[in-house]
């Protein structure tokens, strides 16, 4: 057993046994309940009898025991009516019901309710009702159930918590980590490619393919660099959400293909916000290279910028195969894709870079299967 599975295991294991444990104390308490309120039946047959007693006994009878018993019960609320359903005399009521009749006929409903009556022979073809209820020490039990039940899945929620929070942590140490390494073995044999073009410039090399190869070296420069903030907390400052969408427009559509309708809409007034704009060309390239592939390189694809009182939205929407709405949180988890090729990181990464670094959202906003998908980025604004 690998140590994801051995994690996997003693989670459940510590869920499912909580949940036994759940069930096992309900049960015992359920059988307890019960015991309770047979013993209080009990209880009140041995009043009911001593009632009985008293009413049918002699002048010169020792009344001493059957007292003690009517005395003993200090704690189960009880009712007497007689055949006719009036109320003859109470027991262990608050007082405050007794003044209302109104609130003493729906307590004496709810006693009917929580047990049978018990019928008292007072002789002479007389008979009360004696209507009792549960004494609060029974009261309390059962809610005990549902306070021990709320613990326990506040518990496995806990555990539950712990373990998946666990384990983003870990994979977002791996991602970074990867990412850090990754900028550390791009950096070598960029330096190296900085150097040979400062020589070819000197061997009279058609300034037009050093030009071409420094733009190259610039991408390298930019792609390290995004790499090296993965991990750590970037840099934000005041900048124009229209400019530096603009700019990574130009860029992308002058490197995709002709058969890509590409749009842009914004507005002419700068939007500005706090951004680190590296990362978020980065998330806009992912968003439309993920356009761009679901639509098998053929389509149209327009970039749209909003903006309301608080915050600025981005609109990326394609013409490709749509997303299932079922899907539209999940696409977001490391490691989910369609393609037969990569990853799935690229909208992890837009994710983290928008929601973790930026405070902002994505999400999205709309998706139709083959007819296309929206996404939505929104960020505050200064």
């Amino acid at each position: 057993m690998n140590l994801p599975d051995e994690r996997s295991f003693n989670r459940w294991f510590i869920i499912i046994s909580c949940l036994v444990v759940i069930v096992l104390v309900l049960w015992n308490t359920s059988i307890f309940f019960q015991r309770l309120k047979e013993d209080e039946r009990a209880k009140m047959n041995i009043w009911a009898q001593a009632q009985e007693e008293l009413s049918n006994a002699p002048e010169d009878a020792d009344l001493s025991l059957i007292l003690e018993i009517l005395n003993n019960n200090t704690t189960i609320p009880i009712i007497h009516t007689n055949e006719n359903g009036e109320i003859d005399y109470t027991t262990n009521i608050d007082p405050a019901i007794l003044e209302d009749p109104e609130r003493t006929q729906e307590y004496l409903e709810d006693l009917k309710d929580e047990n049978e009556p018990i019928i008292v022979d007072l002789g002479d073809n007389q008979v009360q009702y004696l209507y009792y209820g549960n004494s609060p020490a029974l009261n309390k039990l059962k809610y005990y159930p549902i306070g021990l039940t709320l613990i326990g899945f506040l518990f496995i929620g806990v555990v539950y918590f712990f373990y998946t929070t666990t384990k983003n942590s870990e994979q977002n140490k791996l991602w970074a980590g990867m990412a850090k390494e990754t900028a550390h073995q791009i950096g070598t044999p960029l330096s190296s490619l900085i150097g040979w073009t400062e020589i070819l410039k000197t061997e009279n090399v058609n300034p037009s393919y050093v030009e071409e190869m420094e733009k190259d070296i610039d991408r390298l420069r930019t792609i390290t660099e995004r790499f090296s903030k993965i991990g750590s907390s970037p840099n934000l400052q005041q900048t124009d959400i229209v400019a530096a969408t603009r700019e990574s427009f130009n860029y992308l559509k002058a490197r995709s293909s002709n058969l890509i309708d590409f749009s842009l809409r914004s507005p002419r007034q700068p939007i500005y916000v706090m951004l680190n704009e590296q990362l978020y060309s980065w998330t806009i390239e992912n968003l439309v290279k993920n356009a761009i592939d679901a639509m098998r390189g053929k389509g149209e694809l327009m970039i749209e910028i909003k903006q309301d009182m608080r915050a600025a939205h981005i609109y990326i929407t394609d013409t490709g195969k749509g997303i299932d709405k079922n899907k539209f949180k999940l696409i977001f988890e490391p490691g989910q894709t369609t393609k037969k090729r990569g990853w799935g990181l690229g909208l992890s990464l837009a994710k983290r870079i928008i929601e973790e670094y930026h405070r902002g959202k994505i999400k999205v906003a709309r998706s139709e299967i083959n007819k296309g998908t929206t996404f939505q980025i929104s960020l505050k604004k200064v």
